[in-house]
């Protein structure tokens, strides 16, 4: 039997597309439109992107290929930890070199502060809740390079704090950990909530929002940039483009510029009052210090989220994977006597080797952002608001940049056809 791309696996038997505020009417695109910026991706970063520009009185265009929340930024565990994903603090620093490391640590530091500050000032009914993340230490001897970790946040300001192997049972409910640590501005939510209300904010704000219309190509025009759909088109200054994992080719080799690593998330039975007093009592994200690590974390009915990547049997093999999974989550948790995987799905994630933000300079006026590495939730988010910052500026000088890239462009053009252009 033939397998079905990661990106192509359905979201409708996810627990968020059960349990999430409906979505804002929305229409395909089916005319010839202008505006300011077009925006492509209906997930966080170029919800986000959109949002941030609307609230500046730009006039913005997002389109969606399939439906808001689609990718990964609605079909996610619901995490929300405002932390790098592999490279400490000091080699961020090193890899980057300054002024763009201190930029990148303090946006990224403060991305989950974003996110809880947007849920709240647009009332987002997403489950979202920032009780705090605690990474529990697998084995003694990552309890130094937790310390460290934690020195490094607190030293920007962050209330971070280690525990001791009996704390981090209490906050877990798991004898299995031999300490760890507690970051209080984590959260979680239900991310597909998320998706939604940011595009009900961005209507709000007079942005305009196109679904069920995939970007087929973007070319440049009059000195400006046509975006391509089935049925219509956006002619724009600037071109924003957020579509993670799920990018296609609609500018070339693009979605040759990360890894797909598909994620498999499942969701148990709702846990009882009585075990829920003991198994993450405080409503914390808990993530385990292993590299393929164990999450787990409730949604609004107390039912246990996690997820595992997807890797040979473990993820396509449903009955397979829901039996392992079922094993390593009751060895954590031994109170737990039952686990009933009632929901099961798929999703994927942009991998790429430093597992930090990729933001990259297409054409005069065309950028994208990728490369997330499993922190969608914050750091889609944040970059929307960074891009956000950008478009307005750009769009100063924008006719003189696209004038000089034309030429170029058409230089090569002629070259690569035989011709002998002019030499100027």
């Amino acid at each position: 039997m033939r397998q079905v791309r990661i990106q192509d696996a359905p979201i409708e038997p996810s627990l968020w597309y059960a349990t999430a505020a409906p979505a804002p009417r929305t229409e395909a695109l089916t005319d010839r439109i202008q505006a300011d910026v077009c925006v492509i991706g209906g997930g966080y970063t170029g919800l986000s992107s959109a949002l941030h520009l609307a609230e500046q009185g730009v006039d913005v265009v997002l389109l969606e290929a399939k439906e808001i929340g689609h990718g990964g930024s609605g079909r996610n565990a619901g995490h929300c930890t405002p932390t790098f994903h592999f490279y400490e603090i000091p080699a961020i620093r090193k890899m980057l070199g300054e002024p763009y490391a201190s930029r990148l640590i303090a946006r990224q530091t403060n991305a989950a502060n974003l996110v809880f500050d947007l849920i709240r000032r647009y009332d987002i009914d997403c489950e979202g809740v920032q009780t705090g993340y605690v990474q529990a230490a697998h084995a003694p001897g990552v309890l130094s390079k937790m310390r460290a970790r934690c020195g490094y946040y607190q030293s920007l300001g962050k209330a971070t704090r280690m525990l001791d192997r009996d704390e981090v049972a209490q906050l877990t409910g798991s004898p299995r950990y031999h300490g760890g640590w507690f970051h209080p501005e984590g959260g979680h939510l239900n991310p597909l909530g998320l998706s939604r209300g940011l595009a009900r904010a961005v209507l709000s704000r007079g942005g305009r929002v196109f679904t069920q219309s995939p970007v087929t190509a973007i070319s440049p025009e009059a000195g400006r940039w046509r975006v391509e759909a089935p049925q219509g088109a956006v002619l724009a200054d600037k071109v924003i483009c957020g579509t993670g994992a799920y990018t296609t080719g609609f500018w070339p080799r693009l979605e040759k510029t990360f890894s797909t690593l598909g994620v498999a998330v499942m969701a148990t039975q709702p846990i009882g009052d009585n075990l829920r007093k003991v198994i993450a009592p405080n409503n914390n994200t808990v993530v385990d210090s292993r590299a393929d690590a164990m999450i787990y974390k409730y949604n609004k009915e107390g039912r246990l989220v996690t997820s595992a990547f997807v890797e040979g049997r473990r993820g396509r093999d449903v009955a397979f994977t829901k039996a392992l999974m079922r094993e390593k989550l009751k060895w954590l948790l031994p109170q737990l006597t039952e686990v009933d995987w009632q929901y099961y799905w798929l999703g994927a994630l942009d991998m790429q080797p430093r597992t930090i933000p990729r933001l990259f300079d297409l054409a005069p006026g065309v950028v994208a952002s990728l490369g997330y590495s499993g922190r969608g939730v914050p750091t889609g988010t944040m970059m929307g608001s960074v891009l956000a910052e950008w478009a307005p500026l750009y769009m100063n000088f924008a006719p003189r940049l696209f004038l000089a890239w034309s030429r170029i462009r058409d230089q090569r053009l002629a070259r690569a056809g035989g011709a002998n252009p002019p030499p100027f």
